[in-house]
């Protein structure tokens, strides 16, 4: 027996998590559920399959991974239960699922789940995604649960924006912003490895410019510093001293911008979805 993880955009103040539960606890009874987060923004399909990516590798092995942050629920889109080397993922065809399945050794196989008649048009996730998953767990073969469909034709999201180019200052680091944690922590899509191939060691200093703060808060929001900023490069928050910025690696293997005891995101007018260029000094 391993688990069922469930990553949705459901909030905590209805009763749609409680549900998926109660089904959860009537077909696998004993199965643990794990709640990855039910406070993904509504429906911020990249932001969930970010998060949903960060953490099934940390899951464990043969799991039944349910995602559901869904808007285009009752229509066309297909509902899909996908095979990993490393366990399984059921929910909607729209690019949530596939970095997920990526970082558990890639989609070995997937259905188009069939949806029974009669079955409401706007809750999947408790009637269609949640069961999916319990007969998963409970050992029924996955081409029972639907139609075959080519691995190849999944909706894939398009790829964040991370490479190392020759800017007119020489070389440089470009990449989205991938996710800000509730600490205002800074996740860029560039890995690990990019950094190194920018120039950008551990005890160097680099500068940030960061977009025009009217773009990248929106409305509302205060205004951020003017770009571009300096900060270092370090290893953990204690690189740096309190109020200062840092550029390190995050526990996912991502390059990441923190703040010292506050919050990055906020200090730089960041959101997700922004582009940023980090050049070595």
């Amino acid at each position: 027996m391993s688990c069922v993880s469930l990553t949705t955009d459901y909030g905590l103040v209805d009763g749609f998590v409680a549900a998926c539960h109660g089904v959860l606890l009537r077909l696998a009874p004993g199965v643990p559920i794990v709640d990855v987060t039910h406070l993904v923004p509504r429906g911020d399909v990249r932001r969930g399959s970010a998060v949903l990516a960060a953490t099934v590798p940390h899951l464990p092995s043969g799991a039944a991974h349910v995602a559901v942050v869904d808007p285009g629920v009752g229509t066309g889109r297909r509902a899909l239960a996908v095979r990993t080397p490393e366990g399984f993922l059921v929910g909607p065809d729209n690019g949530l699922l596939v970095p997920g399945a990526e970082v558990l050794g890639g989609v070995l196989a997937a259905v188009d789940l069939t949806v029974p008649a009669g079955t409401p048009a706007t809750f999947h996730g408790r009637d269609v995604f949640v069961p999916a998953a319990a007969a998963l767990l409970a050992g029924r073969p996955l081409d029972a649960l639907g139609t075959p469909v080519d691995p190849r034709s999944l909706v894939r999201l398009p790829a964040p924006l991370a490479r190392v180019s020759a800017g007119p200052g020489g070389i440089r680091l470009e990449s989205e912003v991938l996710l800000v944690d509730t600490f205002g922590n800074v996740a860029l899509a560039a890995p690990a490895e990019l950094l190194a191939e920018a120039g950008l060691r551990p005890g160097t200093r680099a500068r940030l410019t960061c977009p025009p703060p009217s773009r990248a808060l929106g409305t509302g929001g205060p205004a951020g510093p003017a770009s571009p900023v300096e900060l270092t490069v370090g290893v953990t928050f204690g690189s740096v001293r309190p109020g200062e910025l840092v550029l390190y690696v995050d526990s996912s293997g991502l390059a990441a911008v923190a703040r010292r005891d506050g919050d990055a995101a906020r200090a730089l007018g960041l959101a997700p979805g922004d582009r940023v260029v980090v050049a070595p000094l």
